[in-house]
């Protein structure tokens, strides 16, 4: 009994079952192994390298008579198994399953399986008249990958798992902290990066930032080139805030930007033709402090969260193109109009959001703050957001966090107890930027299983009673050599030069 052979593998196929569910394949996937997905969705991965030698089993749920969610789980052989379960959560529109994650998982032990999250591809389509598969996206899809990947491991490995945990970012994060408010029984430990809160909100803020910019070449749009200015000079106003110019914004909070030292002068002024390439005009300007502001709709209600200065959005939502995800959701869920065109969007359209969300009782925006049940189920939540995000800002991670604590009446100390949250500097939506982004969220930041892991972190919070203090980032040269270690603190403390030593050293850095 157990998962000791590729024979043992192979002979899942006719032993597992679960309730409404259809076993598609179970194959042995030897290590090193390039596996390729030629069916994927063009947006989802279409090859994945297995570390480890893993059972590769493959799963479709069926949720209702027109949904369904499709499961895959890697499971390494029982000699490498740490009797750890790990669910996965998705990104976007989130019709994909993280292969990349089902790597990273396995490779360090666990026993991993993701989901479709009810459809397939990074779109929206697939919403179009079919409430059962929104509902699969919001919440069912990751509550039905608990349980059946539980049971699904207890199955194969002929012994029950001892721990269940959850890695996500973005959507995943969201969903993360979805299973916390909602199923708190099903993970031990969560980690949930850059999470989708308020996630109409939003999808709305996203659209209304292509609204402020418009479309590329119109007079409120900027060039890539104009972007690498105001990038430079929000350095030159707020880099130093931390105490030492390292090109890295420690607490983009502080950060109150003001371009008006770019403006082309008297001429641009008068509308007149200028060469802008080293400028921007007024009404680039005016573009540009609507995005560094909070998002207010009708009577000034606050929508969301601005978009905090250090974040390169030139590849992504600066590039005058219409987002993709409000034009999926107001097109495909809330309005049932594939012509619908993001250019009318307006604040009567986040009202009409709210509207949808409350009649529908998902509670997308997953901003509960009573997480009593799950810091009463012994759940640990570790919370970390890249500062430099493009896509979700990261103030909104804090606002949540603040909301939790008033909710609950609950200072620093006691929301410790369960619920940490983490701010990492330079850092993109999720992996990327010029800081000290390898925290293992993901396999694209995994930098080793210690210290700063966060998996590797919330792991020994649970198991060890040992809860993270900080999370040791670091920063890779091309030949994978550490370049910069940082401490990254924990909300609400704030990262300082101290000194003396180089800007590189995680000891040159304080929290305060």
């Amino acid at each position: 009994m157990g998962l000791k052979s590729s024979d043992d593998c192979h002979a899942l196929a006719s032993k597992v079952h679960f309730p409404n569910t259809t076993v598609l394949d179970v194959s042995f996937v030897p290590a090193g192994t390039n596996l390729t997905f030629p069916n994927n969705h063009p947006t989802c991965l279409q090859s994945q390298v297995s570390t480890v030698d893993v059972c590769r089993v493959q799963l479709l749920r069926e949720t209702g008579p027109a949904s369904n969610v499709s499961l895959e789980a890697w499971l390494p052989m029982q000699d490498t198994w740490t009797g750890r379960f790990l669910g996965l959560g998705n990104g976007g529109l989130g019709g994909c399953i993280k292969y990349n994650d089902l790597s990273y998982g396995s490779k360090y032990g666990f026993a991993t399986i993701g989901t479709n999250n009810g459809h397939d591809g990074n779109q929206g389509e697939s919403f179009y008249k079919n409430p059962g598969v929104w509902e699969d996206y919001v919440y069912r899809a990751v509550h039905l990958e608990a349980e059946t990947g539980k049971s699904l491991v207890d199955q194969a490995y002929g012994m029950p798992h001892t721990r269940s945990y959850y890695l996500g970012c973005s959507t995943g994060g969201r969903q993360g902290f979805k299973e916390a408010q909602l199923f708190p029984g099903d993970f031990d430990g969560i980690v949930a990066g850059a999470p989708a809160f308020d996630l109409l909100a939003l999808i709305y803020s996203t659209g209304n930032g292509y609204k402020i910019l418009g479309p590329k070449g119109s007079p409120t749009w900027l060039s890539p080139e104009q972007w690498e200015l105001v990038y430079a000079d929000i350095n030159r106003q707020c880099d130093g805030l931390d105490g030492a110019r390292d090109g890295i914004i420690e607490d983009p909070s502080l950060c109150q930007y003001r371009p008006e030292q770019l403006l082309c002068g008297d001429a641009a002024a008068a509308g007149n033709h200028v060469d802008t390439s080293n400028c921007i005009t007024p009404a680039q300007a005016a573009s540009i402090r609507a995005l560094f502001a909070d998002v207010h709709g009708t009577n000034g209600t606050f929508i969301y969260p601005r978009l905090q200065p250090g974040a390169n959005g030139t590849a992504g939502i600066f590039n005058g193109s219409p987002p993709k995800y409000p034009v999926d959701f107001f097109r495909y869920v809330l309005y049932a109009n594939p012509g619908w065109d993001i250019s009318t969007l307006s604040p009567l359209d986040m009202d009409a959001a709210r509207v949808f969300d409350r009649s529908s009782g998902l509670d997308t925006a997953t901003f509960q703050g009573d997480l009593s049940a799950a810091r009463d189920a012994g759940v640990k939540i570790l919370h970390w957001h890249g500062l430099a995000d493009d896509q979700i800002s990261s103030e909104n991670s804090a606002r949540y966090y603040n909301h939790v604590a008033r909710t609950m009446n609950a200072p620093v100390a006691e929301l410790d107890e369960f619920y940490r949250y983490f701010r990492v500097s330079g850092t993109g939506h999720c992996r990327g930027g010029p800081g000290a982004q390898m925290v293992g969220g993901n396999l694209e930041t995994d930098a080793g299983y210690a210290e700063g892991n966060v998996l590797a972190s919330v792991v020994r919070w649970v198991e060890e009673g040992i809860p993270p203090e900080h999370i040791l980032g670091k920063k890779l040269n091309a030949k994978g050599e550490v370049v910069m270690q940082r401490r990254h603190c924990k909300y609400p403390t704030r990262n300082v030069y101290k000194g003396p030593g180089p800007v590189e050293e995680a000891d040159s850095w304080q929290c305060v």
